[in-house]
């Protein structure tokens, strides 16, 4: 018989697993903020945010289009990292909520204040590593809980963000945190997702030389290259943080064969 990929529910189908609620959000999110963005841009319309309207730009293209993306992400791949059913019906329902709660408190800040706003836009994350982590620990799945580091970095970023706009007025390091924090999580599940799809198509072809599976070299290069997104977040203008950057963009492709061998695959190029 084939293992039910979720369970039996009263509510709509949308709540059935993660990408569906979360996906939708971020794409109607993204569209939204566009089309905002200009008239806040030229000073044709105004929030009652007390963001300054490029750091609102950012906060929500950070805070709010990724999160639901990275969300939507993590909730449909735990479940086959983990063999269990994925968080759907109510669990998935409050974590919507508390998405949609976020970005609201930020747009409205300035009537609800600023630290109310901040508990309510970063508590969305701190949900989400919770319920992700929850998963994961049941499972018995360890190996991915690194997964959640970065998710991590990116709610600390997000407190950040808060209050350097609360203290200085505006965003600085946290711009910087909040988007490296993503960079190394597009590294990990990359490193993992894309290299099993060109091995399998260079196995089948034969070309020769196989690129290495990920291993010790691929993390250590990942680790090299989140102290540089690190340092570049705190010390955007120091050489070391340059010379880290640039050794960890070097390290990168080492471990694969040449583009000849790859190049006769269209889908492969990206």
């Amino acid at each position: 018989m084939a293992i039910p990929r979720t369970r039996p529910s009263a509510y709509p189908a949308i709540l059935s697993y993660g990408f569906r609620p979360f996906f939708l959000l971020a794409s109607l999110q993204a569209a939204t903020a566009i089309l905002m963005w200009l008239p806040l841009y030229y000073g044709r319309m105004e929030t009652l945010s007390l963001f300054l309207p490029v750091d609102w730009h950012i906060h929500e293209l950070l805070f709010g289009y990724l999160t639901a993306a990275v969300t939507g992400f993590l909730l449909t791949a735990i479940p086959n990292w983990t063999g269990r059913l994925p968080v759907q019906d109510f669990r998935l329902l409050v974590l919507v909520l508390l998405w949609i709660a976020g970005r609201v408190a930020v747009f409205l800040s300035a009537e609800i204040g600023w630290l109310l706003s901040a508990v309510i836009d970063c508590s969305f994350l701190l949900a989400v590593i919770a319920a992700a982590a929850t998963e994961i620990v049941a499972g018995r799945n360890w190996r991915n809980l690194k997964v959640l580091l970065p998710v991590a970095v990116l709610f600390a970023a997000n407190v950040l963000f808060h209050a350097e706009a609360h203290y200085q007025g505006v965003s600085d390091a946290s711009r910087r945190l909040g988007l490296g924090a993503i960079v190394v999580l597009i590294m990990i599940i990359g490193g993992r997702i894309i290299p099993s799809f060109t091995r399998n198509w260079l196995a089948r072809e034969k070309p020769g030389r196989l690129p290495v599976p990920f291993g010790g070299f691929d993390v250590g290069t990942i680790a090299l290259s989140g102290v540089g997104l690190a340092a570049w977040s705190f010390f955007p203008n120091g050489i070391a943080t340059g010379s880290l950057l640039v050794a960890g963009a070097l390290a990168m492709p080492s471990g694969w064969p040449d583009g000849q061998a790859t190049g006769r695959c269209p889908t492969l190029w990206f």
